[in-house]
C-alpha cells in the first residue's frame, strides 16, 4: 500500500493521525484522521475478495461505527486503495479543506 501519509504530506496537507480512536467507550478507531478538523478518512481494502468489510457482520459494525463518528461532529470521507494510488483520494482532501476555508 502506499504510503497515505506521505502522500498527505508531498501534497501539503497537514499530516492526519493514523489509526485514531474517536470513541470512548468503544474501540473503534479511523484509518487517518485530523482531530483538530474532525475530519476522519477510511481506506476501505477488500471490495473485490470479500474481505471484513464486506461481509454482513463487518458492513453492518462500519455502518454502526460511521454513524457514531458523524453523530460526534465528524466528517467521514472514503476512499479505496486505487483512489489512494491514483491520487484522487489526495485532491478531495485538498477539496475537502478549500471547502472548509482551512487551506
Amino acid at each position: 500500500m502506499i504510503d497515505f501519509i506521505a502522500l498527505c504530506r508531498a501534497a501539503g496537507i497537514p499530516e492526519p493521525v493514523a489509526e485514531y480512536r474517536f470513541h470512548t467507550v468503544r474501540r473503534w478507531r479511523i484509518d487517518f484522521a485530523w482531530p483538530d478538523y474532525k475530519l476522519a478518512v477510511e481506506i476501505e481494502g477488500g471490495a473485490w475478495v470479500y474481505g471484513r468489510h464486506t461481509r454482513p457482520q463487518g458492513f453492518i459494525r462500519d455502518i454502526e461505527k460511521y454513524n457514531a463518528l458523524t453523530l460526534a461532529g465528524w466528517h467521514l470521507l472514503r476512499f479505496t486503495p486505487k483512489q489512494v494510488r491514483t491520487g484522487e483520494a489526495v485532491r478531495t482532501i485538498l477539496d475537502w479543506f478549500q471547502i472548509c476555508g482551512l487551506k
